[in-house]
């Protein structure tokens, strides 16, 4: 099985598995989006650890250790991006699992089970981005929407649309639902590996928010800020962000 086969296949079950502990009722709310986190990162771990023994590993629900530094391939995953979202029963929240390579975001999927169906993006899987003709979309956090992305959406005229979890948000880009997702709020490495492995295989620009690469595996795994939009756009949301 390959790293990309590995990754769609791990992300899709673990939403599946997510799918079956919300739909069997037993849990809701916050309790639920405990029990989800805790049951998807048991399955993505043993996982990981039986197929690929000799990797590093990150996950947002797992003790890290700095035994993933002297590592050059590390998979990052997050059980439940956009726990908050799964535990209200919304559709918005994703499984992220990625596998870094000396750093890069190279290779990952994501899973966003709780749409029609359940779509999982991969890395090594690309299509054409849908063609948008006028204004931008910038999809936005729900609750926190970043004052970067409301002046960079005045500035370009744009539209904004609130969305959950970073993955939805990231892959609402790829699907071509909207040109921009900028977040300034802070956020960790297994946030983004996954959704920037994916993007970029589709064409699109990702970045921290000055430009700068983003880099994964690092010892302090947050990331101030980020930014994932259409090539076409970039040039003007640089300027938007630096006026």
């Amino acid at each position: 099985m390959t790293d990309a086969d590995l990754a769609a296949h791990l992300a899709q079950t673990a939403g599946r598995i997510l799918l079956e502990v919300r739909d069997s009722g037993t849990f809701e709310g916050k309790s639920l989006g405990k029990v989800g986190d805790q049951t998807a990162n048991e399955f993505l771990i043993h996982g990981l650890r039986h197929q690929r023994p000799e990797d590093g590993l990150l996950s947002e629900e797992s003790t890290d250790t700095e035994e993933r530094l002297n590592k050059a391939r590390v998979w990052i995953i997050d059980p439940v991006d956009g726990t908050r979202e799964y535990g209200e029963g919304r559709s918005d929240w994703a499984v992220h699992v990625a596998l870094a390579i000396d750093g890069v975001a190279a290779i990952g999927a994501v899973a966003l089970p709780g749409l029609a169906g359940g779509i999982v993006l991969r890395s090594d899987k690309v299509g054409e981005l849908p063609a948008h003709d006028g204004p931008p979309r910038l999809v936005v956090s729900r609750t926190r929407p970043a004052v970067e992305a409301l002046s960079a959406a005045e500035r370009l005229g744009g539209e904004l649309l609130p969305m959950g979890s970073a993955g939805a948000k990231a892959m609402a880009v790829v699907r071509g639902e909207a040109e921009i997702y900028l977040h300034s709020g802070g956020q960790f490495e297994w946030d983004s590996c996954a959704p920037v492995a994916v993007a970029s295989a589709y064409g699109l620009h990702c970045s921290r928010i000055d430009g700068s690469p983003l880099i994964y595996n690092q010892k302090d795994t947050y990331m101030p800020d980020l930014l994932i939009c259409r090539k076409e756009w970039t040039e003007a949301v640089f300027d938007a962000l630096n006026s």
